[in-house]
């Protein structure tokens, strides 16, 4: 079951996931960090004052035409620099080569006996939404027959069109399948969305249709819909998510829709749930999303008006039912009723039928419990089967789970090796599952799984994109300040000399309960990994590779250790002889990229090179600026005096200290990013160039929160990116 919770977690963490190149990571002798800011001006109290005394709020503009002029010349500046000589284009060649090749595996759903799947290349650069048959799909060539060409769409309209998904209804019979098109203007998160007929293969004349924003559907019946948009004034919250759900029928105004929820402001958002149980029955809905990490779930009976709270805890997430059980992961301890005491990081069930009738909860009984090494990453149901991903010392796994008079037992399913597995497509009406398998020098494998035979067959393989001879992956782990051992990944040449000489590229982001797996990257293989770099992936706390505590232990004032955890990395990569400070460089994005300005204002002395995507780094303002708000449960509030205070400790723009010597950085952000605001990266860079100090920045005007909208504006930043770490860590001048 897919709810709106998952999207909301995904608002934060799927475009990182775009920027992401790495792995897990570790710790091991870390030193005292580095003050800064010790002759600076004591910060006012609150964010109110923090603005009046901030030169730079003009660069918040976002199509400021002073700003934007700023930008212009920012970019101007670093193209030109980072484009000089042959290595920019030879590395933009390659990177799109990878990016743009047909040798790519095309995942899809399956819906009605056919795969669909959304496809982009060198001549559909927008992209293609297309479908073949599941018989067609299992073979070398597909015979792919397009639904939707968005180029021609885009060309039509006048539009920058960005696809950003389809949610489809199944209908019974004698009727359509419909989708819900989700379409954005440059990758913005703010969407329009078009009823689409897959028979006929175009939108529905007359249709759903809706105006552009951050909003969400859910199918209820053939002529029905739930809706959480913006409603008009005062109808989002404080993060700008709507707050109030209505069911839309078809063939009347969005204006005439009926409320069925309604949250408030303070709550980051509320969004309409539609769960379809076993025997076709749809639960609606909604879910209101208190904090980041906190939900109440509702269910609206048919033919009532009040809603009847799901009893679950608020930190919990629901994963689905299976033989009438409905799953839920917990991300807190929960003591539903005498004698049932379950843990964090649990997978709890309970007879769903029951509570339907009843409206109280039954008893509880326990489906999966982690130990130490593990967590739970998701459950998905097929026709059949009910599959568990797992984490296992930052290892993907896939379970079997199986309820019986004794409890629950569970069967591994048997994958070609020890890298990343997943779950890439499951629906309860359908007996064959797609699972995901890659590594770091492994390509993506497209696994079958036959639900009636539990056989696992090879669907679909990628072959070698970079040249893998010679390379070896090995775990170590790091200590941290507070003892704990943090796990990191390096991939390196197997003849590395350990004297400090490796150029070595340090991944992190460390937040949101995200896990950082292996993966296979052609683009990181040829642009960092052939040329004798080393990579690095760090597992450090904040995400999610031991469950809800790795997580929970870098929250809000705790956040320091989430840093010195990557610090310990990286002082462990040079006490090794691995690298050296010349050699050592840092990456992340999003609240990656929050840590890397960290990293550059406490430690600037432990590397030369650091890229800053897409960033949060003014912390005292963060929660003004579009989506900031909902992250005041991962971060701490600047409104509230204790919480500030920590923020304070932290803000890379409000400890950048122009006497301090920083190494040179690179500032990657959008200007269509209505995510993390596109400020956050042209205020501190501004104080790097106020202070005289080099620097580089590259503000891509479309693209969203990847920051990139297709695959050419994805070539373009990693060419640049690779080429400023090249010429920062190799030191041979190219």
């Amino acid at each position: 079951m897919k709810t709106p919770q998952t999207a909301i977690a995904a608002l934060m963490t799927a475009a990182a996931s775009a920027l992401i190149f790495s792995t897990p990571a570790s710790a091991q002798e870390t030193t005292e960090t580095v003050p800064t800011n010790t002759e600076a001006e004591p910060m006012p109290a609150d964010a109110e004052a923090a603005a009046q005394t901030d030169p730079y709020l003009w660069l918040e503009e976002v199509e400021g035409e002073e700003a934007l002029a700023w930008v212009k010349s920012q970019n101007e500046r670093t193209l030109e620099d980072l484009q000089t000589g042959d290595m920019y284009e030879r590395y933009y060649e390659d990177a799109l080569d990878v990016l743009q090749s047909d040798e790519r595996i095309p995942y899809g759903t399956i819906r009605d006996g056919w795969v669909y799947n959304f496809w982009q290349d060198a001549t559909n650069v927008r992209g293609l939404w297309r479908r073949t048959p599941l018989e067609s799909y299992a073979t070398e060539n597909p015979d792919w027959e397009t639904i939707v060409d968005f180029d021609e769409l885009a060309e039509e309209e006048g539009k920058n069109w960005v696809y950003k998904g389809a949610n489809c209804f199944k209908p019974e019979d004698g009727e359509k399948w419909l989708c819900m098109v989700s379409l954005s203007d440059g990758g913005k998160d703010a969407v329009i969305q078009r009823e689409f007929d897959l028979e006929t293969k175009s939108f529905v004349e007359g249709g759903f249709e809706t105006t552009e924003a951050k909003q969400g559907v859910a199918w209820v019946d053939y002529d029905t819909l739930l809706i959480a948009t913006d409603w008009g004034e005062g109808t989002t919250t404080a993060s700008g998510y709507p707050y109030i759900v209505k069911r839309w029928k078809r063939g009347t105004p969005l204006e005439e829709a009926i409320e069925i929820a309604r949250g408030d402001e303070t709550d980051v958002g509320v969004w309409p749930m539609a769960m379809e149980l076993e025997d076709g029955r749809i639960l609606q809905g909604a879910v209101e999303a208190d904090t980041f990490f906190t939900s109440t779930y509702w269910w609206l009976p048919d033919g009532e008006t009040e809603l009847v709270k799901w009893p679950i805890p608020a930190k919990s997430t629901p994963e689905g039912v299976y033989q009438g059980n409905f799953m839920l992961s917990l991300q807190e301890d929960w003591s539903p009723a005498e004698g049932e005491d379950f843990k964090s990081g649990d997978l709890v069930a309970f007879d769903v039928d029951t509570f339907l009738e009843t409206r109280e909860l039954p008893p509880v009984s326990l489906v999966f419990s982690p130990d130490e090494t593990q967590a739970v990453n998701g459950v998905a149901i097929a026709d059949g089967a009910a599959l568990l991903s797992i984490n296992q010392n930052v290892v993907g796994k896939v379970l079997k789970l199986e309820p019986g008079e004794d409890g629950w037992t569970t069967s591994e399913i048997e994958l070609p090796g020890t890298g990343q597995a997943g779950i890439a497509f499951a629906d309860k009406d359908a007996d064959t599952v797609f699972l995901n398998y890659e590594d770091f020098l492994t390509p993506d494998s497209l696994l079958r799984y036959d639900v009636a035979t539990g056989e696992v067959s090879s669907l679909k393989s990628l072959p070698e994109k970079f040249d893998t001879e010679g390379l070896a992956v090995e775990q170590h782990f790091a200590t941290s300040t507070d003892g704990t051992k943090i796990p990191y990944f390096i991939i390196h040449k197997e003849d590395m000399p350990l004297d400090g000489t490796t150029p070595t590229l340090l991944y992190g982001y460390g937040g949101f309960q995200v896990s950082m797996n292996p993966s296979y990257s052609a683009v990181r293989g040829r642009l960092w990994l052939e040329q004798g770099g080393a990579y690095v992936l760090a597992n450090i706390r904040g995400g999610g590779e031991f469950g809800p505590e790795w997580h929970q232990a870098g929250l809000k004032g705790k956040r320091q250790i989430i840093y010195d955890d990557f610090i310990s990395v990286g002082e462990d990569l040079i006490a090794r002889g691995v690298t050296s400070t010349d050699h050592l460089g840092i990456m992340g994005g999003s609240n990656g990229g929050l840590l890397m300005g960290v990293m550059l204002t406490q430690r600037p002395d432990l590397w030369d090179a650091v890229v800053i995507q897409v960033p949060l780094l003014d912390m005292l303002r963060y929660h003004l600026l579009l989506a900031g708000a909902s992250w005041v449960d991962e971060y701490g509030d600047p409104d509230v005096p204790e919480e500030r205070a920590f923020l304070e400790t932290i803000s890379p723009y409000n400890n950048f200290n122009a006497e301090t010597e920083y190494p040179t950085p690179f500032f990657v952000t959008s200007t269509k990013d209505d995510r993390v605001h596109p400020g956050h990266a042209r205020k501190m860079a501004k104080l790097f160039e106020e202070a005289g100090k080099p620097f580089f920045y590259y503000e891509n005007v479309d693209g969203g929160h990847s920051a990139a909208a297709n695959q050419k504006e994805t070539a373009r930043r990693s060419a640049l990116e690779y080429t400023y770490l090249h010429r920062k860590l190799f030191g041979d001048g190219e």
